[in-house]
């Protein structure tokens, strides 16, 4: 039976759009299917799975699947954070990565600009806030307060320990003198603390994060002001900001100052721009669903959505922002 003109145009869209990316791996020609995007299989390198990046990539994949009419699901991994996150997407074992703003300019330096894997990004979405957290009785109020303490650094691998060993760094700390330093991820450092095992824990990720606010419905907590360090951070480290936890937060009576990671969802050069535009179209048009999953997905702004110096965003996304600008 002669193939329609529809399913041939069809054919041709989506042979375009897979043989630019490695990425996505070597996909069957679609025959029949409504959607261009239809045999596309994806992937999504998260978080734990009590933060922000594993609820929003949860909510993205049901998203994207419903409004790119995908056959399948994406598959959304729980990872150890950021730096996982971008050894992934150089693998070629992650189609799209959630990633903080400065372990995304390490990657960059590190990978060929002509690497079709190199990170471009769909958007900047949110910003994570860095929480130190300590149990309310513990006699902390800044980090250099936790000489002589048990600390979690983060997970190995995570952009949460980049982040700790700057501040601790920055406050005149070193792991290997003076505190016991422990490598937990956002699950098992809640855990932890619940059970007076550690003293204090560093953890990047928006506000709320339910493993937090899950913390402190069962044991009261504060977090460390960061205000001393944010000046000499930032004057080594420019992509970081300066903010404020609103008082009541995580039932913290006072406001807090913090410091702001941007955070970006990447993707490597080489995926099709037709798919990364799509992807970003997705993400805009879902933001209720996201918030659902997570209140920082509130703050996804389209005009800031473009702020993801130093990763350039990927040329779909460009199109689409410009689309969008110029209707």
């Amino acid at each position: 039976m002669q193939a329609r003109t529809d399913v041939v145009d069809r054919r041709r869209v989506l042979r375009g759009l897979l043989s630019g990316v490695a990425a996505l791996g070597a996909l069957p020609a679609v025959s029949g299917c409504s959607s261009p995007f239809a045999q596309v299989r994806l992937t999504l390198a998260t978080g734990g799975t009590q933060g922000v990046y594993y609820n929003l990539g949860n909510a993205l994949a049901d998203a994207w699947q419903a409004r790119l009419d995908l056959d399948a699901r994406p598959t959304v991994l729980p990872t150890a954070g950021s730096v996982d996150n971008l050894e992934r997407l150089a693998a070629g074992a992650a189609d799209v990565v959630f990633s903080q703003v400065d372990t995304a300019a390490d990657q960059l330096v590190r990978t060929p600009a002509t690497d079709p894997r190199v990170p471009r990004a769909l958007a900047r979405i949110y910003d994570d806030v860095v929480h130190v957290v300590v149990p309310a009785d513990f006699p902390a109020t800044t980090v250099a307060d936790l000489r002589g303490a048990r600390v979690s650094v983060g997970a190995p691998d995570s952009g949460v320990r980049v982040v700790a060993e700057r501040l601790l760094a920055a406050a005149g700390l070193s792991a290997a003198t003076d505190f016991q330093a422990l490598q937990l991820g956002i699950n098992d450092s809640v855990a932890a603390v619940a059970r007076d095992e550690i003293d204090a824990f560093f953890w990047v990720g928006g506000l709320p994060t339910r493993g937090v606010t899950e913390l402190a419905a069962v044991r009261p907590i504060r977090l460390l002001n960061l205000e001393d360090l944010i000046t000499p951070v930032r004057a080594a480290f420019p992509a970081y900001a300066a903010g404020t936890v609103p008082a009541q937060s995580y039932g913290i009576p006072e406001p807090v100052t913090v410091l702001l990671v941007r955070n970006f969802l990447l993707v490597g050069a080489g995926m099709p721009d037709e798919l990364a535009s799509a992807l970003v179209k997705g993400l805009f048009a879902a933001q209720e669903q996201l918030a659902a999953a997570s209140p920082a997905a509130l703050t996804i702004d389209l005009r800031a959505a473009i702020g993801t110096q130093p990763v350039p965003l990927h040329p779909g996304a460009e199109r689409f922002f410009r689309e969008e600008k110029d209707p």
